[in-house]
């Protein structure tokens, strides 16, 4: 008994010590890169892969969840583990003690495109990993990001997303004409 509870403190020890070198995410960014630490009380979160945070609307780089329904924008009815996405993506950002992101571009949409690091990790691994979502880097590209995309990529393919139709062919088969779907998702 004495020597299982030896071994298991020091595989604790040792797992704990290989943690130290490994790299986060955050890292990879050059230091010439603005990162913005975000107030988690200002973040409201919409689905799986899209929050507001202090107003702004952002859409997280890397990734696309299944969709929940947005009858505002077309969508009146949950893709399969779009709830479960968010689910998700709410938990791992109530139990992050920083959250923090890199704003890109503006989408299409008016929504403010970003890398969103959760305690200096990818989001859009989080969620890879986790089967809810695919990967959006070989559609879209790196976005400057040539490491974190390897990364993205890296993860999705070590990792089996549920068994979901891709994201954007869900949003093309099931978006219905509404008359406010002007700034629609």
């Amino acid at each position: 008994m004495r020597r299982s509870i030896l071994s298991l403190a020091l595989m604790s020890l040792l797992l704990a010590a290989c943690n130290l070198f490994v790299k986060k995410d955050i890292e990879y960014i050059p230091e010439s890169i603005q990162v913005i630490e975000m107030d988690k009380a200002k973040i409201v979160l919409d689905d799986g892969d899209s929050f507001t945070y202090d107003g702004t609307g952002i859409r997280v780089l890397g990734m696309d969840t299944p969709e929940i329904a947005h009858p505002e924008h077309g969508f009146l009815e949950d893709q399969e583990f779009g709830r479960e996405a968010a689910a998700h993506t709410a938990k791992i950002f109530k139990e992050a003690k920083v959250v923090s992101y890199i704003p890109d571009q503006p989408d299409r949409y008016g929504r403010t495109l970003a890398h969103v690091f959760i305690d200096g990790d990818l989001l859009a691994i989080k969620l890879i990993k986790a089967g809810l979502a695919h990967e959006t880097v070989s559609h879209y590209g790196d976005n400057d990001f040539p490491e974190l995309a390897r990364r993205i990529l890296e993860a999705a393919k070590e990792s089996k997303a549920k068994d979901f139709m891709p994201p954007f062919q869900w949003r093309r088969e099931h978006r219905v004409n509404t008359e406010s779907q002007a700034d629609s998702l």
